[in-house]
């Protein structure tokens, strides 16, 4: 069972786990997560990046992310607390949108500060006991505060700790980088082409697929087809859906040139994979 995956019956979950539902295997998180190592060390990856993990390590999941644990020491334990996409949006309302984009660009962040680290055991400590309490008519009314609280205790502690350039992507290119990158994490199912891209940003092809090779040492078309190929196999994992509808899911015109796709891409058929994995 998947630990970290919340409900219409349960909008909000809170733990300890050592995340071995994830090893080797990729999941694409319908909800939140706020997760805090405190013991052990793993490797796992969040959308396509590589991330140590070791204790003190805060790790915030938002919705939409793609999670997979590659290895981890025997003592590996985080602890989570898990909340639905609509309790965000009520916690993150009233909050700027560069400090959303902050946050998952900076997902994984290691404290060495004590004064950071202490509010995040003491909010882990009350959504513990709030999820405990399940007779508690005002639990997911706490819950959401207690969310609320640690975004608009991050949010300050970023505004402190970080600069304006930080927060906001240093330069012009390295905004329209993450910009971009922010665009092809929502809309690769459905959109390959560069040229969509560059007409969201308001800038040329050309301009963009420049920017990518300076910033990213990739082009374009390789991110879209990364982050694609990326969802492809989330699908091909965790769903029981036949290739066809695969396909037919993200836009492929028939199976067979939908099995062509994958295969240049990862080196094996999306059959070989999915048996693979299973």
């Amino acid at each position: 069972m998947n630990p970290l995956l919340t409900t219409k019956a349960e909008t909000f979950r809170s733990g300890s786990d050592n995340l071995e539902f994830y090893h080797n295997r990729l999941v694409k998180l319908t909800n939140g997560v706020l997760l805090f190592c405190s013991g052990g060390e793993a490797e796992i990856t969040i959308d396509l990046e590589k991330h140590h993990i070791i204790p003190n390590t805060n790790i915030i999941l938002l919705p939409g992310s793609i999670l997979s644990l590659r290895s981890a020491s025997p003592d590996f334990q985080i602890h989570y607390f898990a909340y639905s996409g609509e309790m965000m949006k009520v916690a993150c309302f009233r909050l700027d949108p560069a400090f959303i984009h902050f946050m998952k660009e900076n997902s994984c962040y290691t404290h060495t500060r004590l004064e950071t680290i202490r509010p995040i055991l003491r909010m882990i400590e009350a959504s513990a006991a709030i999820y405990a309490d399940k007779e508690n008519q005002f639990r997911e009314s706490i819950a959401q505060n207690l969310l609320q609280i640690f975004f608009l205790d991050t949010y300050d502690k970023v505004q402190r700790y970080f600069t304006k350039e930080q927060l906001e992507g240093g330069n012009r290119k390295g905004q329209l980088f993450k910009k971009f990158i922010h665009l092809v994490h929502t809309n690769c199912t459905a959109q390959r082409d560069v040229a969509f891209y560059a007409e969201q940003l308001c800038i040329s092809t050309r301009y963009l697929s420049a920017i990518t090779k300076e910033v990213g040492q990739i082009s374009a078309k390789e991110i879209i087809d990364e982050f694609l190929t990326l969802e492809i196999k989330v699908a091909l994992q965790s769903t029981n859906l036949s290739l066809k509808e695969i396909a037919d899911r993200y836009n492929f015109p028939d199976q067979s040139f939908f099995g062509r796709y994958f295969k240049k891409h990862t080196g094996i058929s999306p059959k070989e994979y999915r048996a693979k994995r299973i």
